[in-house]
């Protein structure tokens, strides 16, 4: 971090330009956060305008939530996984991998969680190693949320017995939130929103209440929401959702 007074480096770039630029706010309604104290820079308050910082470097919080720029040469991806698909950058056994999705970048890109071959929907890739951890381990609690058809009817208990908790055989879960969220003939949509980890864990924990999983899909992870992003395509996150999950995070 560097300031433009007379003599000073000129390396780096304005702190107000890239809170601007990152969508925090107009550039004088930036200086205007800067000069409250509102503006944290690599752990220190910073009230100096003109000040300077490299934005790929730097660690820039607003009101303690941590802002990410364009400049910094992170990627952060959604990708809607098809069936049939393995959560993994390069199979041993040749099977379709995330790699074809993102083929052609340059980036050493981490996958954010895994789902199963047979469950579509929702993973996070990113070359931020540190976000890509956090996400993914446990003691972070972030949630998931999934749509699965299962054989109905669905007793109107369930979610209280879901919430509650069930004994796996590799231990007991619940689920944070369980709803119906639609039907058609014997057929039911379920949303099941859970922070567990542990592998097939919504097949399982469905299965063992009765209702085995025609088709499973992930929706949202933390924040973001898949949204209409088609099976197969990508998106680029949004500053505000790369945000929302720094601060998920504690980052």
């Amino acid at each position: 971090m560097s300031e433009s007074a007379d003599g000073a480096d000129e390396q780096g770039v304005r702190l107000q330009k890239v809170l601007a630029s990152a969508g925090v706010a107009s550039r004088r309604a930036s200086e205007a956060l800067i000069a409250a104290g509102r503006v944290e820079v690599d752990g220190e308050i910073v009230k100096t305008l003109g000040t300077r910082v490299d934005p790929a470097t730097a660690v820039i919080k607003v009101d303690g939530s941590r802002i990410t720029t364009s400049e910094a040469g992170q990627v952060y991806l959604a990708l809607n996984k098809p069936t049939g698909v393995v959560s993994t950058m390069n199979d041993p056994e040749g099977r379709p991998d995330l790699t074809g999705y993102v083929r052609g970048r340059r980036e050493r890109l981490f996958h954010v969680g895994r789902l199963d071959a047979e469950t579509e929907g929702l993973i996070l890739l990113t070359n931020d190693g540190e976000l890509a951890h956090r996400l993914a381990h446990p003691s972070y609690e972030v949630l998931k949320t999934y749509v699965a058809e299962v054989p109905g009817p669905v007793a109107p208990s369930l979610g209280r017995e879901l919430r509650a908790g069930i004994e796996l055989e590799d231990g007991p879960v619940r689920v944070d939130s369980f709803r119906v969220v639609g039907r058609s003939g014997t057929r039911v949509m379920v949303e099941v929103v859970l922070h567990e980890g542990r592998k097939h864990i919504v097949r399982r924990l469905l299965e063992s209440v009765g209702h085995p999983v025609k088709r499973l899909v992930r929706t949202h992870v933390g924040p973001v929401a898949m949204g209409d992003l088609r099976p197969g395509n990508t998106r680029a996150l949004t500053k505000a959702e790369v945000a929302a999950l720094y601060h998920e995070v504690g980052l």
